[in-house]
């Protein structure tokens, strides 16, 4: 229950103590209005490995890990130059994992053109294969998102909303989930 509080003053207070500082901006660093909804959809790909004294550690000594493709769908809230948003995944697990599902809550910062500044924080679903159970607990991480301008690549794309996403998130600090694909902002 600590966790939930502790996540929700963090994002209550990050973007009061931005506006604080400067509460004139109409627009974010990209030019897109400061306030409104940006839905979201994107593909990732990465891997996941759990420690050996997780919940998932087999009665052999082993561990659990495996690749990961992801689909992610979300929203973000812009508020000036922070945000605040909601995100669900669905993802097929190969190797000693079967799916992985999840929801979390984003809170970051704008960077440059198109880019963002994130971290995450919320509830994921694993199912396991042969010797490892299905099990349930928190997820926290964080991330960066950069779009085509960001890297030199804004003639090519245009205003097109494509993202390249890099993360790492823990499964309840007992693995390690580096992930990177593309997101497309509506």
């Amino acid at each position: 229950m600590k966790k939930i509080v502790c996540a929700a003053a963090l994002a209550l207070a990050l973007p009061t103590a931005a506006f604080a500082q400067d509460g004139t901006e109409a627009t974010a660093p990209d030019g897109t209005p400061a306030f409104g909804i940006e839905p979201y959809f994107g593909v990732l790909g990465g891997y996941h490995s759990f420690d050996r004294d997780s919940e998932f550690g087999s009665p052999r000594g082993g561990k659990m890990n495996g690749a990961l493709i992801s689909g992610v769908a979300g929203v973000n809230v812009p508020l000036g130059p922070v945000f605040v948003g909601a995100e669900g995944n669905a993802t097929k697990g190969f190797g000693d994992i079967d799916w992985e599902y999840g929801v979390r809550g984003r809170v970051g910062a704008r960077a440059g053109d198109s880019g963002m500044v994130f971290a995450t924080a919320g509830y994921q679903w694993v199912n396991g294969r042969r010797a490892y159970s299905d099990q349930k607990d928190w997820i926290y991480g964080v991330g960066v998102e950069v779009g085509p301008k960001d890297i030199g690549l804004g003639g090519i794309t245009g205003n097109s909303g494509v993202r390249l996403r890099l993360q790492a998130e823990t499964y309840d600090f007992d693995s390690i989930r580096p992930m990177a694909g593309v997101i497309m902002h509506f």
